[in-house]
Order: C-alpha cells, then sequence, then structure tokens
C-alpha cells in the first residue's frame, strides 16, 4: 500500500496537470469505486466544478474543487493517471474524469479497494485523522505524551491512522530501526528522550522517502528508489548495517515485521 512518502511523490506530480482543470464529463466504470455519494448525486455535483488545489492528508490525496471536496484512497493497488483523450479507457480504471484540456484523470484500481469521497465536507472522512508526522505541529513533547496516553505495542501503535497520520509497514519498521526501538515495546514504557529520537527517526526516514520518490518494492507503486535504502524492511537474515546481525522477520499485529534482534532488544 503506498504510504506518505508515495502519496506525498503522486500528489507532488499531480500538481501540475490538474490545478485549475474544470471537470466537463465523469465516467464511472465501477460504482462501488465511491464510498459516497451515490453515483447519480456525484455526476451531477462533480461535472462543472474546478480543482483549485492538490493536496495530500495522511494517506488520502485531497482534491478541492470549486464548492465540494474530491477525497481518493488508493488503498493497495490504486494509482492516478493522466492521459489523453485519445488514449483509450484500461480495464482497470475505475473511475475516469475528463477535463477541459483534452485530457482525463484515470484512477486505476487493479484490486478495487481504493475509495473515492466527493463531500461538501471533508472533515466527515478526514477529521479522526491523527497528526501529520511532519507538520511544524508535530512535536517530540506531543509524541511523548501521546505515547504515554496509550498502553499499546509500539509497532500497531504507529501503524494506528488515529494515531499518526500516514504511517504504514514499511517507514515504521525502518523508523523503529533507526531509533533502536523493539516493535513489540509497550508506547508507556518508552522513556521521554527515546521518544524524541523516535520522533526524529520518524520524520528522518519520510523525509528521506518524499526525497527518493518513495519505495518501489512491486507493481503496485513505482518511481521511486528508497528500496535501495531500506535498512530492515525486506532484507530478512541479511547482515544488520549497524551490528552484521542477522535481521529477523516477524509477525507484529497481523504485519510483516523486520526489525534487528541486537540492536532493537526486547
Amino acid at each position: 500500500m503506498p504510504e506518505l512518502p508515495e502519496v506525498e511523490t503522486i500528489v507532488n506530480r499531480l500538481r501540475a496537470d490538474l490545478i485549475g482543470r474544470k471537470i466537463e464529463a465523469a465516467d464511472l466504470l465501477w460504482e462501488r469505486t465511491l464510498a459516497s455519494p451515490k453515483p447519480a448525486h456525484f455526476k451531477k455535483n462533480v461535472i462543472g466544478q474546478s480543482i483549485s488545489a492538490v493536496k495530500r492528508r495522511g494517506k488520502y490525496i485531497v482534491l478541492p474543487l470549486s464548492l465540494d471536496t474530491l477525497l481518493i484512497h488508493l488503498r493497495m493497488s490504486g494509482d492516478i493517471l493522466i492521459r489523453r483523450e485519445s488514449e483509450p479507457i484500461h480495464k482497470h480504471d475505475r473511475l475516469v474524469l475528463h477535463f477541459d484540456n483534452e485530457h482525463y484523470l484515470a484512477f486505476s484500481n487493479m484490486r478495487k479497494f481504493g475509495r473515492v469521497w466527493l463531500t461538501p465536507t471533508p472533515e466527515d472522512v478526514l477529521g479522526k485523522l491523527g497528526p501529520e508526522p511532519l507538520d511544524d505541529a508535530f512535536r517530540a513533547e506531543m509524541l511523548y505524551e501521546k505515547l504515554q496516553g496509550h498502553k499499546r505495542q509500539i509497532k500497531p501503535l504507529l501503524l494506528d491512522q488515529h494515531f499518526i497520520a500516514g504511517m504504514g509497514n514499511i517507514y515504521t519498521d525502518e523508523a523503529l530501526h533507526l531509533a533502536d526501538l523493539h516493535p513489540l515495546t509497550k508506547s508507556d514504557l518508552i522513556k521521554e528522550k527515546q521518544a524524541q529520537i523516535l520522533w526524529k527517526s520518524i520524520r528522518k526516514v519520510l523525509r528521506e522517502g518524499i526525497a527518493r520518490n518513495g519505495t518501489s518494492i512491486d507493481w503496485i507503486y513505482r518511481g521511486g528508489d528508497f528500496q535501495n535504502y531500506l535498512q530492515v524492511y525486506g532484507r530478512k537474515n541479511k547482515p544488520c548495517f549497524k551490528c552484521g546481525s542477522p535481521i529477523k522477520k516477524t509477525t507484529v499485529g497481523q504485519r510483516g515485521t523486520h526489525f534487528c534482534p541486537q540492536c532493537q532488544k526486547e
């Protein structure tokens, strides 16, 4: 699933193509792509609106329109593609928005997990998300206080989008390794100094991921090269770059988890 750096990369790529474009027609090719509203209401409302910005909130792509806001969550296999009108619709395209410049936006969604919302109140969808880890308002002190407010294993907690927005399996494993924290560590046992290190580690791996246009590890997301700089994720039985111990893989919260048993002692 694309995580914060991959979604940020997609958003940065789309800005030049989408800002200012007017939606002249809409083709809903798989109705369940829409989380809300109903298909007829969607088509009636979205046509004629223009895209004023291209943003990201957590793992959501946020497109403020003239009146409403279009929200897109890529989930496991979604992607946003801009094509010329002369190019044919592809078999995995689920939603197509035709613009006023002989181009169209295609929401490609092979596994059909991705979803789209058209809403006048985006906070109804986004309001429960946790803080953005790269925002200036997200400070180390805030992270420490939030950690102390839970008694959960740190790996599942960081993956909880209500706790912090945008973190996924890859960057959580990388941040925990950089901070020398075992993925099973209870959040309320993390000391303030260690929380500061974790805060720095989260921001470091996310910023590096964005700088390298994300991680490309399979067909779902391609375009970045952060996979060439991963320290633990996908490196089972390979030597840790810090200490040389073999990287281990286990399951935490039903998610495959990579860590160094020497650097990240339980």
